[in-house]
């Protein structure tokens, strides 16, 4: 009885960290483009709450889940148009737009809530998991690994397109040229703000997808400051994950295990470890992470450095 004990308490783990994980590796995988175009965007916090937001008030006023996913990552590329606007064409410091655009992501998003949706009281209907047959049954296998939504299974696709997109392709490599050498790419005729704009855009679509989860596949409502610091664990996930979307995917979903263990083990009283401790494990093992990582060699060249046509 102890071994079934554990072998659940493991699958229901690796589960919740799939699920858990899955915010983060939409944002960090589209982090991944924006840096590796040189541009460096700390306002994923507030992207992925201007996201969440617009993912579940789409879904409350319509009841559309793909309207609401949609709208979501309009939203975020909105939000990263506006960004864009500031670091690449006006050339402002990107550390203190991306501030600015988490200081917005958290004030309008709290504004507009408590305006139009705190008295309601409804949440919304979320994203089922899929049934499939023969796999969702199965023992361990299956509450581990097929007992998921849509959205869950699809960061395996983002991630492999990542890769197709970025090093198979001549627009990721211009792509990422524009991050190494962007003299290079503007002497052949290419427009350098133009591909930063679009990996801004890409990044930025993808974390306002990740903050939609939070609300779509999560949770059935909206909260204030929901993404609780998810947006800066996603800026950690790329260094640790030398800028990498397949190291980024797995890196989330070590993170995302660090979540579903302060989960799990605060249903564990018998080892009387205080909640606040467990809750600030993610955000611990965060810091752990960036102290880890000292090499540079794999950071993009211009990343953070406007690029200015002679």
């Amino acid at each position: 009885m102890e071994d079934v004990a554990t072998l659940g308490f493991i699958a229901t783990t690796i589960g919740a960290t799939w699920r858990l994980a899955t915010p983060l590796i939409f944002a960090a995988i589209g982090e991944v483009f924006s840096e590796r175009a040189g541009v460096l965007n700390i306002g994923l916090e507030g992207v992925m709450l201007v996201g969440a937001f617009v993912g579940f008030a789409t879904m409350f006023t319509y009841g559309s889940l793909p309207l609401g996913l949609a709208s979501a990552i309009a939203a975020g590329m909105v939000v990263g148009l506006l960004f864009a606007f500031f670091t690449i064409t006006i050339k402002a410091d990107q550390i203190v737009v991306g501030a600015a655009i988490n200081l917005l992501g958290m004030g309008l998003t709290a504004f507009l809530f408590r305006t139009y949706f705190v008295g309601t009281g409804r949440g919304v209907e979320i994203a089922q998991p899929l049934d499939i047959p023969g796999l969702s049954d199965l023992p361990f296998f299956g509450e581990a690994f097929f007992r998921h939504n849509a959205i869950v299974y699809s960061t395996v696709l983002v991630a492999l397109l990542a890769v197709v997109v970025l090093y198979k392709t001549s627009f990721g490599l211009t792509l990422r040229a524009v991050g190494e050498h962007p003299k290079a790419v503007d002497v052949v005729g290419r427009s350098v703000a133009a591909y930063r704009y679009g990996a801004v855009m890409i990044g930025t679509g993808l974390a306002g997808l990740g903050g939609a989860f939070l609300t779509l596949g999560h949770s059935n409502q909206f909260v204030e400051n929901i993404t609780s610091g998810r947006g800066f664990i996603a800026l950690a996930v790329v260094v640790f994950a030398r800028w990498s979307p397949v190291g980024a995917f797995f890196v989330a979903m070590l993170f995302g295990l660090f979540y579903a263990l302060q989960l799990q083990l605060q249903a564990q009283p018998a080892l009387n470890i205080p909640y606040q401790a467990l809750q600030a494990l993610p955000y611990v093992m965060t810091i752990v992470a960036l102290v880890m990582v000292r090499n540079k060699a794999d950071t993009p060249k211009m990343l953070g450095v406007p690029y200015n046509k002679a």
